[in-house]
């Protein structure tokens, strides 16, 4: 019965509750407690094409998508590192494609070997090239109207602000009037903030006398510049790769390259790079050093330093001799000669049947692993009955497995085998497609030794000779070492990969490079601050208010504002014998 007799009570409570908070004019209409209809019916404009534009247009030019997008721009050079790049390393591409030939075709088209020049990665390059310059123009114009203007007026209450100190000090008895020592003690904090580095302006106002400063636009303009130096950057590299080239060449020992377009294995030039734009110089690699851990030791068969030796002739036609080591570029006519690898190049001849020589060359065998187990490849397209290709495996250090197979146990010159399959048919050669030269295309062609034939492989150590099948003739396995020689460390010759770059416009990333790291120092580590001296005239004291603010973190504000205090009463005191009274 008692809860029951409440529940009418409370409802009228409730409808009067309702009906004041109604008629209350100090609450809103659309309050949750009103009892006042709300409408709901807010019209939203339409935005149309010109709004989606513009607003597309704030986005993409906030400082938030700059950032996701310089993210994006690291995340997509990763592949770069992670596959071969055929600008860079043509050679680590075809290998590639050999060792995952199902895997390729999809990376391929995904642009992943091209990386750089990739649709995608264009897109995101243009679109942070877009957001950076739609940032900075409106900072710019901003920081240019800040630095024009004044400090801010004095806060009327600068108790409410952090770091805060006031102090009172006792009149001077042979100072004037009140309001003249409070003008006078504002003075000097003006003069001293002003050798602080501080922007300052004076704000007085009846019988308040006060300073405003401000520094630290230092910070603001390190920021624009790191972004400025950015935007550098992107059209350095942009605008320089069109004026720039990166080529690769194989050069055997005792063989000479020359700087022509020509002359080039693969190259991958500028668009506005003309074909006869390459200084005129040569190089002949006159020996390749390297060092190997001895058998026994250990880490066996790892190689230790890299050498080639060169003699150069330099554009003005002066011959010098120099060297080529890893990360050790050479600098001539002004392109950069990197050392990117080496191996042996075992010197082939092949004499048809009526013993006319068909072929004989250094053949470059490409690297398979540590202990240089190397593939090559010889074609023969003239001189024999039918065109013939000798796939070739190469062991520096020959050793049989248990398995019945060879290879290579180190890297040097000790047990030296070369064992050749021979293939007859159409080499694919005349079909007008580009061909590698160390790959052979056996599918129209028949394998005439090997493991799917009843005819071994042929095997050869240096200066041996040994009929190729079917009476075709003989292939010879040249010693390239010098007479009276007792070893076969001399026996093969040796071959650099060289890549020749050229880039004028390194000078100018270096420059906008370190620029950034200025500008990043200067935003990082000078602080965006606001000072503030009060002093308020009363008939024997002078009331002392100090303050400061800052714009972001800043740890050190408290102690600048402790500086600021105990400077200024320096000051004073050195220009009357004045005291505190006391402090707050």
């Amino acid at each position: 019965m008692k809860n029951a007799a409440k529940a009418p009570k409370k409802k009228a409570r409730d409808a009067q509750d309702g009906s004041s908070a109604a008629s209350d004019p100090l609450r809103p209409a659309d309050h949750v407690d009103s009892a006042a209809p709300v409408d709901d019916g807010i019209a939203q404009p339409k935005l149309g094409v010109t709004g989606w534009l513009r607003w597309g247009w704030r986005q993409l030019t906030s400082m938030r998508v700059a950032l996701i997008l310089l993210l994006f721009l690291a995340i997509a050079a990763i592949p770069g590192s992670i596959f071969p790049q055929r600008s860079a390393d043509p050679n680590g591409v075809l290998k590639y494609k050999t060792d995952n030939p199902d895997l390729f075709p999809v990376l391929d088209k995904l642009s992943l070997f091209d990386v750089y020049s990739s649709p995608w990665f264009s897109a995101i390059y243009l679109l942070l090239f877009i957001s950076l310059i739609g940032c900075i123009i409106p900072r710019i114009k901003h920081h240019l109207k800040a630095l024009r203007a004044l400090p801010p007026r004095t806060p009327a209450r600068l108790a409410r602000l952090d770091d805060h100190r006031s102090v009172s000090r006792a009149r001077s008895t042979d100072s004037g009037t009140a309001d003249a020592e409070a003008e006078a003690t504002v003075a000097v904090a003006e003069k001293q903030l002003r050798a602080l580095g501080y922007r300052v302006a004076r704000y007085d106002r009846g019988r308040t006398w006060s300073v405003s400063a401000e520094r630290g636009y230092w910070r603001e303009t390190g920021n624009l510049i790191f972004h400025i130096a950015l935007v550098g950057v992107l059209i350095t590299v942009g605008i320089g790769g069109n004026y720039a080239y990166t080529g690769q060449r194989v050069v055997v020992e005792g063989k000479s390259y020359v700087n022509a377009l020509i002359d080039y294995n693969s190259i991958n030039k500028g668009r506005f790079v003309a074909d006869d734009a390459f200084e005129p110089y040569a190089l002949t690699l006159k020996s390749f050093d390297v060092s190997y851990v001895g058998l026994g030791e250990a880490g066996a068969g790892q190689a230790g330093d890299f050498k080639a030796n060169l003699s150069v002739r330099e554009p003005d036609g002066s011959k010098i001799d120099d060297a080529v080591k890893v990360n050790h570029p050479l600098s001539v006519g002004g392109d950069k000669i990197y050392l990117l690898g080496n191996g042996y190049a075992p010197t082939i001849t092949v004499r048809n049947a009526q013993g006319e020589s068909v072929f004989h060359d250094a053949v470059e065998f490409l690297p398979q692993d540590n202990n240089m187990t190397s593939l090559g490849v010889v074609k023969i397209p003239d001189g024999m009955p039918e065109q013939l290709g000798l796939v070739g495996f190469f062991y520096p250090t020959a050793v049989k497995l248990e398995s019945g197979a060879l290879t290579s146990a180190h890297g040097a010159l000790n047990i030296p085998l070369l064992t050749l399959d021979v293939y007859e048919g159409d080499l694919g050669i005349d079909g007008g497609t580009p061909v590698s030269v160390y790959q052979l295309d056996t599918q129209d062609m028949t394998q005439l030794t090997g493991r799917q034939t009843d005819v071994k492989s042929i095997q050869l150590q240096p200066g041996e000779t040994a009929d190729l099948p079917n009476g075709l003739g003989t292939v010879t396995f040249d010693n390239e070492a010098p007479a009276g020689a007792k070893d076969f460390t001399q026996s093969v010759k040796r071959y650099v990969s060289l890549q020749i770059h050229h880039d004028d416009s390194a000078v100018w990333v270096l420059v906008f490079a370190l620029l950034a790291l200025a500008g990043l120092g200067l935003a990082l580590f000078v602080p965006r601050r606001r000072m503030w001296v009060k002093a308020t005239a009363s008939d024997d004291t002078i009331h002392l208010e100090y303050a400061g603010l800052a714009r972001g973190e800043d740890p050190t504000l408290s102690a600048a504002v402790d500086d600021l205090v105990r400077g200024h009463e320096r000051l004073l005191d050195a220009t009357a014998s004045r005291h505190p009274v006391k402090g707050a």
